[in-house]
């Protein structure tokens, strides 16, 4: 099974740190995010495909043809066209049910084998209150059916993590545009698959949001404490 890594972005909230290394490539408690990330695969995942983009060399330098025993190949995103276009450039690498993650977020090893379980899939958080972004509306069956965008005030709601075990089917849907055009959102167009196909939602029970360097002094100070 292969596993695509979506590392091309410049993580410009992360600012000084990340105009001269990509933000997935930020070292916390002796490793890069994306080491962490690849060492909580289970062994069922042999080969790696990384969409890299901004400051590119570093990646591709650093990991070479082979990590851990995973072979590795590189995609190169040249405009930044969000994440369902970065995804797209991968289709002709693929050759079956394959999962997909951030390169710059933390997930749990837990939590991915749970995914894996299930033919397709979205790795979701709980969330309560007042939040801004996408809200996974889902069925009796835990099934995702719609994606809702906006500013949202939920006693128990669901949001996701970008992180999607996703059959060769999901390239049949048409990329679906937002901010006003100027990127391709991966969640809203897997929302798309989500009409024809089951995907389960699988709630997160360890998964880290980096988003800026706070979020990521947060995370080395946990790792720090063996957490």
């Amino acid at each position: 099974m292969q596993a695509v890594f979506l590392v091309a972005g410049e993580g410009t909230r992360m600012r000084p740190l990340t105009y001269h290394v990509p933000k997935p490539m930020a070292r916390v408690g002796g490793k890069n995010l994306v080491e962490r990330n690849i060492d909580n695969l289970p062994k069922e995942i042999t080969e790696i495909i990384f969409v890299v983009g901004y400051l590119a060399e570093q990646i591709m330098n650093h990991f070479g043809d082979e990590y851990a025993g995973r072979k590795i190949l590189y995609v190169r995103q040249k405009k930044l066209l969000g994440t369902a276009h970065a995804l797209s450039l991968c289709q002709k690498h693929l050759h079956g049910r394959f999962i997909v993650l951030m390169g710059d977020d933390m997930y749990g090893e837990e939590d991915i084998k749970n995914c894996l379980q299930y033919d397709w899939a979205w790795l979701v958080k709980k969330v309560r209150g007042k939040f801004t972004g996408g809200r996974i509306i889902y069925d009796t069956n835990g099934h995702v059916t719609s994606v809702t965008e906006g500013k949202h005030n939920v006693k128990n709601g669901f949001v996701g993590t970008n992180l999607f075990v996703l059959g060769m089917e999901y390239f049949n849907y048409q990329m679906v545009s937002i901010k006003d055009g100027k990127e391709y959102g991966l969640p809203q167009t897997v929302a798309q698959a989500a009409q024809d196909f089951p995907i389960k939602m699988i709630g997160a029970k360890n998964w880290e949001q980096i988003s800026d360097m706070n979020d990521l002094k947060r995370l080395h100070t946990r790792i720090s404490k063996g957490q």
